[in-house]
């Protein structure tokens, strides 16, 4: 498969703004006079975008891998202040002229609504004015990973990252947990002040594009960018409510049920990642290489396509020093938790070459399994749908790329046990369903708070930083979990702080939820219609891309698009089920 049409040179240069801007010109300029005239048009300009996106993404990658690299550091700043806000210009005026196109030429709808729906939006909401705020935002963001990755601790003999310091909440000595706890809780709060005043700044600025944009507030703004044409903030209400009404009583019951069979008269949050039997912690793997080497036997055992893929995904992964534990770097894949390494766990795809890169840190533990088979996910929709000529149709909805991902960490769990698999004796493989499980639905009432704390912020741009945590603390009484914060009032206020998007990625988490139930649901269709049925349905639905609206991907899947109370309801009901049938 060619990676560029002829009309992007094999040397092109996208970080500079002197080699695109030829290129840009030659679409604004190029007489477009038939159907077909105009299709090629738009492969031409998915090429040059796919192109200028890879540039963008290979420089994000660098800089988070190595976030005390001032090359890499100053190699992404260049780009956002001399080259980003131009193509966003120019994106801008090719949209345009898009729009136009679409108007002069009817093509065939079946297959072009999405797109031209999509570029209207962006048309109507596009303002020069802010341009150097998106150019201001992504230099902010940039400093909150400086800051989060620098974030260390001195523990058990050594220098630590956070990542590094879960291992420590799973061990069944309580002192040497809260010990761990409070180290964490200790750095974190020395950026307390410095993240506040960071997060006002971006509130600011986000609030400013709105009204610059016309709309009330950068809710709304958010979900015209966002291309959210198939739900509303009414919608998202909807959500938290019904969570609120059958997730977070579910929840509050592990809880209740976790500190009794703890033997304590109350959870303290450095309870509620410990096994209840005082067994250590999970360890189903040692370093990248072993994670690989795990993930693609238990691919193998589910399916033979998604198998393909991981062994696709894991080329390189075998070169070099393969010891266990030896970290692992490839053009694919970096791996293990190191300093100087931004927090977090992504999968982003190279556009042009159509080359997926997951960046993650692992530790060695369960939840890195399950990061690692939920950024495959994504992996995985990028690889069945890179055929498509259309960059925008290789990428979905953010609420349907979800599902592919955490899909993945449901369908992937009667799996986990097979030979050469993470977990190798029936006692350890229990622990990490429950585990899971109890994870998925908990993170449901997350979502509902940190979705709702955004709106709020948003709606209420000017608040204080005590207006800001005293909300923060009536949405840990509505949502929280059932723990004791007593002596920790400073931790508890500002426990929002550890969610990146708030910084980077602002009104970006419903998008969890929303899938988080899609890809519950399609395990519910696993064990009711068996597991080939629920897999054909997956890679059905990822070859779509983002070739149809949303609520017909979900269809294509078997799903609906639904927040009310009957399918939260279902599957609280159903993760109750399993969790009772499931050994402690």
């Amino acid at each position: 498969m060619s990676t560029r049409s002829a009309f992007v040179p094999p040397s092109f240069n996208a970080t500079e703004w002197t080699e695109i801007r030829p290129l840009i010109d030659a679409l604004k300029a190029r007489e477009v006079e038939s159907a077909a005239a105009f299709e090629r048009w738009l492969t031409d300009r998915s090429e040059l975008d796919a192109a200028c996106s890879e540039a963008r993404a290979n420089l994000y990658i660098a800089t988070s891998c190595d976030t005390d690299n001032p090359a890499h550091a100053d190699a992404y700043t260049r780009f956002l202040e001399q080259t980003a806000p131009h193509l966003e210009v120019a994106g801008f005026d090719l949209d345009r002229r898009q729009v136009e196109l679409h108007e002069r030429f009817r093509l065939d709808p079946a297959r072009y609504h999405v797109l031209e729906r999509s570029k209207r939006a962006s048309v109507e909401l596009f303002h020069t004015e802010n341009v150097p705020l998106q150019t201001e935002l992504a230099k902010l963001g940039q400093e909150y990973g400086r800051i989060s990755g620098a974030q260390t601790v001195m523990f058990d003999g050594s220098e630590k990252t956070l990542p590094q310091m879960t291992q420590y909440l799973l061990r069944p000595e309580r002192l040497v947990r809260e010990q761990a706890w409070r180290a964490v809780a200790s750095r974190r709060l020395r950026d307390r002040a410095a993240l506040d005043e960071l997060l006002d700044k971006m509130v600011a600025l986000r609030d400013q594009m709105a009204r610059n944009a016309g709309c009330p507030s950068f809710v709304e703004y958010a979900f015209k960018d966002k291309q959210r044409f198939d739900y509303s903030p009414k919608d998202c209400e909807t959500f938290w409510s019904s969570v609120e009404r059958h997730v977070t009583p579910l929840v509050r019951r592990l809880d209740a049920r976790r500190a009794r069979s703890l033997g304590v008269d109350a959870l303290r949050p450095w309870d509620l990642n410990a096994d209840v039997k005082g067994r250590p912690g999970l360890r189903p793997f040692a370093g990248g290489r072993d994670l690989m080497r795990k993930t693609q036997a238990v691919m193998d055992a589910l399916d033979p396509r998604l198998a393909a893929m991981t062994r696709r995904l894991g080329a390189g992964s075998g070169d070099g020093a393969d010891a266990i534990g030896a970290p692992l770097v490839t053009e694919y894949l970096d791996l293990d938790s190191r300093k100087g390494k931004r927090p977090g766990g992504y999968q982003y795809v190279r556009d042009a070459s159509r080359k997926p890169f997951i960046f993650m840190n692992a530790a060695g533990l369960h939840r890195d399994v399950m990061t690692m088979v939920h950024e495959a996910g994504h992996a995985f929709h990028s690889m069945l749908s890179e055929e498509d000529p259309l960059l925008d149709y290789r990428h979905s909805p953010i609420e349907f790329a979800e599902v592919a991902s955490m899909s993945m960490e449901h369908l992937t769990m009667p799996h986990w046990g097979v030979p050469g698999g993470f977990y190798a004796d029936e006692e350890s493989l229990a622990r990490a369903r429950r585990e899971h499980l109890e994870d998925a639905i908990t993170i449901l009432a997350w979502i509902a708070t940190i979705d709702c704390f955004q709106h709020w912020m948003y709606r209420h741009p000017t608040h204080t930083h005590a207006e800001r945590d005293a909300f923060w603390l009536t949405l840990d009484e509505r949502f929280g979990r059932g723990v004791s914060w007593e002596g920790l009032g400073a931790e508890r206020e500002s426990l929002w702080q550890k969610q990146g998007h708030l910084y980077g990625h602002a009104l970006y988490y419903i998008e969890y939820g929303i899938a988080q139930l899609g890809a519950l649901s399609l395990w519910l269709k696993s064990k009711r219609e068996g597991e080939r049925s629920a897999v054909d349905a997956y890679v059905r639905a990822l070859s779509l891309g983002g070739s149809k609206p949303l609520p017909e991907l979900f269809r294509a899947a078997g799903l609906t698009l639904d927040f009310s109370d009957k399918p939260i309801a279902m599957v609280a009901e159903a993760v109750e089920r399993e969790l009772e049938a499931i050994p402690a």
